[in-house]
């Protein structure tokens, strides 16, 4: 698809077809999923028969010949093979806490009984989470030719904070997901793009000759599927919506729908906010976070209104599959009028004695995965109110500390002017990327669009925040409508990522056309790779350089070792996999064995390396 206005009016035109003609826009959908399936089916057919009819054609002419030409029937089977397992997308439950036979019968019943209302199919489990969501999970059997197993997932958060009728609507509304036959199918459609992309994936991280067969119709396909998938996607939340209404009400219905958007705005902006603030000045992350979380969610915020009306006044969004508040309020015929929740909650409610332990587990977790972290944070925030109390006592400052002083009070000053800082700043170091960068994003946090300027300036100057620039102006053009703006930052975003898989490609492995340099690491570090080695053992000799990777200057370090075996070896695979999980390198690497084949790329590497790294 051209641009993003096509997509747009291309979407819109499919959702005006799917409302006038339901049963014909499906028929569409199905038959473009069904040509994918084609194409590769086709292309397995191909390959196989190909390798077949090769073997026919040599016995005919002469067996002796059909030994001699084996790896010639092999590619195509090879090929074959590879589309085989791209079909084949594993798809695994959801993960999560999952509920033991027996455990909160409560809940249980109460889940039971809405997935009866809405006449949804028989669960095989449900599961909790951390999340502030809920989903309902089909997870095929076999690619679904026997049938699929289906998980209801549960975020605490969400239970913590809506009440009882507001939560079963929100469990109502994934039953319906499942219900009127539109969960599976749509499964289905979501396995058919997943096969495509996994199927892209092989190809392009094996360079396969076949790239150039696919690549150009899936550029075609994957924005036309995608496009139609998407109004499917759409219809289904409303006639989710409906069956939610139909069990528990419209009114609790558009009371969950608005609490869930409240919900959301404040833990990104005042919660998670809030906890690395604390960072700053307690020694160690809070000991039940998600009991704190409940707490907050349930309490009135200052911000509440003002959050609910930007809700209310959000456009459609054609990334997001998820029609708006204001559209799903309207199609249950409800306002969004007071959402404030009641006494008990859900969790409160429904969970009983599980509530204390889920809280406890899921902080656990979180805590152990944020200690480090957090330690070092503390640490370095007392390091930086030291900095930065210098910084304010100085008369002057050079362009360095200026820079410094913005970065830093913008971090510990809470309301500072951080945009007079940094165009302070940039008076003094004008070709500095930081401060174009963090005035380009300060900008566009309030659709000033003189910030783009300074995204741009900043890539420029350290082409390694690109990603990150690239997401604020992404951002930026779908807040202003600029569609251009999106298609540039869309274009963009593939050659950053076609330089990605380049650059990985390129570490993965070891060819003729490989430039190679002296490995540059310091003595202590030499020394280290050598008594690596020694432990491990039955090495002869080890070369060691730094290949230089095309398009990724600034990019990690990528060594390549060759080694010489001391001796018989039994497995070479386990003792490279040894040498590998044994060696401690400044960046990526990788072994590889010298052998007859590689003598020319041997004597290139050992002539950059210009002496063994180890010797026995």
């Amino acid at each position: 698809m051209e641009s993003t206005e096509a997509r747009r009016s291309l979407i819109e035109r499919l959702e005006r077809e799917a409302e006038r003609a339901p049963g014909r826009y499906r028929l569409k959908v199905a038959l473009l999923a069904a040509l994918g399936f084609l194409v590769l089916g086709g292309a397995v057919l191909l390959a196989f028969g190909l390798s077949i009819g090769l073997v026919l054609l040599l016995l005919a002419v002469s067996p002796i010949l059909l030994l001699k030409l084996a790896k010639l029937i092999w590619i195509p089977i090879a090929f074959g093979w590879m589309l085989l397992r791209s079909l084949w997308v594993k798809f695994a439950p959801p993960e999560g806490y999952r509920l033991a036979p027996g455990e909160a019968p409560r809940l249980r019943a109460e889940v039971e009984r809405l997935r009866v209302a809405t006449g949804a199919p028989k669960l095989d489990g449900i599961i909790i989470d951390a999340d502030l969501n809920a989903a309902a999970a089909s997870v095929p059997r076999a690619l679904g030719l026997f049938g699929h197993r289906h998980y209801l997932l549960l975020g605490l958060p969400l239970m913590q904070m809506l009440d009882c009728d507001q939560f079963a609507s929100v469990i109502a509304h994934e039953f319906g997901h499942f219900g009127g036959g539109h969960g599976r199918f749509g499964g289905w459609i979501y396995h058919v793009r997943s096969s495509w992309y996994r199927l892209l994936g092989a190809l392009q991280a094996r360079r396969s000759w076949a790239n150039r067969l696919f690549v150009g119709f899936f550029d075609w396909y994957a924005p036309y599927f995608n496009a139609y998938s998407f109004v499917l996607a759409r219809a289904q939340e409303y006639e989710a919506d409906a069956a939610a209404a139909r069990v528990v009400g419209n009114r609790a219905a558009g009371q969950a729908l608005v609490r869930v958007n409240i919900g959301s705005a404040r833990l990104d902006q005042d919660f998670w906010p809030g906890v690395q603030r604390a960072t700053r000045s307690q020694p160690a992350p809070p000991a039940l976070l998600y009991r704190d979380m409940g707490e907050h969610l349930r309490q009135p915020g200052e911000e509440d209104a003002a959050r609910l009306q930007r809700a209310l006044s959000r456009t459609p969004d054609f990334d997001d599959t998820h029609p708006t508040l204001s559209q799903r309020l309207a199609a249950l015929g409800v306002d969004a009028g007071d959402a404030s929740p009641l006494r008990p909650s859900f969790a409160e409610e429904f969970l009983g004695e599980l509530l204390p332990e889920l809280e406890q587990r899921f902080s656990e977790q979180w805590r152990d995965n944020v200690q480090a972290a957090w330690e070092q944070n503390y640490q370095q925030n007392a390091r930086d109110e030291e900095r930065l109390a210098q910084l304010e006592g100085m008369a002057e400052r050079s362009a360095e500390e200026t820079i410094e002083h913005a970065r830093l009070s913008e971090a510990l000053r809470p309301g500072t002017d951080a945009l007079a800082l940094y165009r302070g700043a940039l008076e003094r170091a004008p070709e500095d990327a930081f401060v174009h960068f963090r005035l380009g994003a300060l900008l566009i946090d309030k659709l000033d669009a003189t910030g783009v300027a300074h995204m741009e300036r900043a890539m420029a100057l350290d082409p390694d925040c690109t990603a990150t620039a690239l997401d604020h102006l992404g951002w930026f053009y779908r807040q202003t409508g600029d569609g251009a703006g999106q298609d540039r930052v869309s274009a963009r975003w593939r050659r950053l990522n076609a330089q990605q898989l380049q650059s990985q490609q390129a570490r993965n492995e070891v060819t003729a056309h490989d430039a190679f340099a002296a490995h540059g690491l310091d003595a202590a570090a030499v020394e280290a790779v050598r008594a690596a080695l020694a432990r491990i053992g039955g090495i002869g000799s080890a070369w060691l350089v730094r290949k230089r990777i095309p398009g990724d200057a600034s990019g990690p370090p990528h060594f390549v070792m060759l080694v010489y075996w001391r001796g018989m070896v039994a497995s070479q695979q386990k003792k490279l996999q040894a040498i590998v999980d044994a060696l401690e390198l400044p960046g990526s690497f990788m072994v590889f064995v010298g052998e007859n084949r590689w003598r020319r790329l041997e004597r290139r590497l050992r002539k950059a390396a210009g002496a063994p790294v180890y010797r026995r």
